[in-house]
């Protein structure tokens, strides 16, 4: 071929891809423009296949393919024709005197590293699906995407021979979009490398990669002068959610979304909660998830009044008929069935989102200034065999079941964090009060249910024995707490007078 010849923009084309999606298409759209094709070994297989005409890599670099197809495009022949510089005229006289032509077009996807990893392969095997000849070629065309076109996605196939049709050629603008879709795709393919390592290697990495895809962009962020967007990791359980009704997402919806999913995720029992501003403020467990939404609901309707619900059962007609009763702002559950959605469906500015509650965490992030703290998942449960009573009246079995409930509560409440519980429900919720005992009081004053013979559990000790003394006189009877204060002895002491049962667990649950 004639390199001074100007006919088409992009006259020569690279192709080699491990994902052939659409490829037979593609590189007979190419053909067809007279475009010559440059093929690597599996890739030119296909092309043969289907009578597409184009040119094997070794016919160009006259050089075979060597270690079992570890070295088939690193060569300078290949490299040249992509960093040449179309208007200098030293590197154009250069490849000349070397007999290069230019390739004017980079089609590239890598050895599926990403799949493989996730079977945790033993590490031959790994290193065997480690592409390099593929993270080469696309890097030095993005790095001169001025001159070559590069193309990682098959997903842009269509449009771009759809340009190279009607213009022969691909603008600058789309060129440099292709070149930093290409960039990201070495940046995510090298990332998954190096945290398949990094994982092996120890706990907490000396640095620490996050990658997180945008799912939506939002109206705005916590507030209306806010600009924001959710961003998800892979295995997030909003990436895959179905949203089957109700107004856009907004930024707080999906906080409190959060809290929901990570509360009835940790219940195993038909359960439901009602969440306000991250914050439980009614959960229940029930022989049924209608039951259990009552009694969620019965703790306090008022503070119910725009939460959201969390369910961890399908959604039936005769829950949906009451949830159609009040005002909700959103609705997760792990399913519904046809029958709820058309009722609920009904409430137009409803949300009704599906998800999957089968993830689990095990790191939690929290974002600081210029940085994040990383720290385990406060996964941390506590049985019946874990309860240490430290008072002279021991609980009843009733007492028991209702003190673990509200203990598995208390751990998604704000600090300082009160659960008052009875009858699996909640009775009253004080949250991120700065003195306990402003919460103890702040839980006792929302319950409108009886509290005699209920059950408190404090997210942390009690440092004083006021909390004590204000609980049995609201008719509480029994009380868990983590213990380790210096003042425990006075806190137990106080509880024997009134006749309470309290138990340690010797963990702690602080969320602030």
């Amino acid at each position: 071929m004639d390199w001074n010849e100007e006919f088409y923009m992009i006259k020569r084309a690279l192709i080699s891809v491990s994902d052939k999606r659409n490829l037979e298409w593609f590189a007979k759209g190419l053909a067809e423009l007279q475009i010559e094709i440059i093929a690597t070994g599996g890739t030119s297989s296909l092309l043969k296949e289907h009578h597409i005409p184009h040119v094997r890599v070794e016919d160009i670099t006259r050089f075979p393919e060597i270690l079992d197809g570890r070295v088939k495009t690193l060569h300078p022949t290949i490299f040249a024709g992509i960093l040449y510089l179309r208007k200098s005229n030293e590197q154009k006289a250069q490849l000349q005197e070397f007999g290069i032509g230019p390739i004017d077009m980079v089609v590239v996807n890598f050895y599926p590293f990403e799949k493989v990893s996730k079977k945790d392969p033993p590490l031959d095997k790994a290193l065997e699906v480690i592409d390099i000849g593929g993270p080469s070629l696309v890097r030095a065309s993005a790095k001169n995407f001025q001159d070559v076109v590069v193309v990682v996605d098959p997903d842009d196939y269509e449009w771009i021979l759809s340009q190279l049709q009607k213009n022969r050629d691909i603008d600058i603008q789309k060129r440099k979009e292709l070149a930093t879709k290409a960039f990201r795709t070495t940046c995510l393919y090298d990332y998954n490398i190096y945290k398949f390592f990094s994982d092996k290697e120890k706990e907490f990495p000396q640095e620490i990669f996050i990658h997180a895809e945008r799912e939506m962009k939002l109206r705005y962020g916590e507030n209306p002068h806010q600009k924001g967007a959710l961003y998800l990791e892979e295995n997030s359980p909003f990436k895959n959610m179905k949203i089957h009704g109700g107004k856009e997402l907004s930024f707080n919806n999906i906080l409190d979304m959060d809290s929901a999913i990570s509360i009835v995720s940790s219940f195993n029992e038909p359960f439901a909660v009602i969440i306000k501003h991250t914050n439980p403020c009614g959960a229940g467990v029930g022989e049924n998830i209608l039951d259990a939404f009552l009694k969620a609901f019965s703790t306090d309707p008022k503070s119910a009044f725009g939460g959201i619900i969390g369910l961890n059962r399908e959604v039936d007609e005769k829950l949906a008929e009451e949830i159609s009763k009040h005002f909700f702002e959103v609705v997760v559950a792990p399913s519904y069935n046809e029958t709820a959605l058309s009722i609920l469906t009904k409430k137009k500015n409803l949300r009704i989102i599906e998800v999957n509650l089968d993830y689990k965490e095990s790191k939690d992030w929290r974002r600081v200034n210029g940085g994040f703290l990383y720290q385990d998942k406060d996964n941390a449960e506590i049985k019946k065999e874990d309860l240490k009573i430290v008072t002279k009246r021991a609980p009843t079995e009733e007492e028991i079941e209702d003190l673990l409930f509200s203990w598995r509560i208390v751990k998604f409440v704000k600090s300082n964090a009160i659960v008052i519980g009875k009858g699996g429900r909640t009775i009253g919720i004080g949250a991120g009060q700065m003195s306990r005992v402003d919460s103890v009081e702040l839980a006792i004053k929302k319950a409108i249910l009886p509290l005699q013979g209920a059950s408190l559990a404090s997210d942390a000790f009690f440092p004083f024995p006021d909390s004590i003394e204000i609980a049995g006189k609201a008719g509480i009877t029994a009380i868990i707490q983590p213990g380790g204060s210096i003042r425990d002895n006075e806190v137990i002491e106080t509880a024997d007078k009134l006749g309470l049962a309290m138990v340690f667990t010797g963990v702690r649950h602080f969320r602030h």
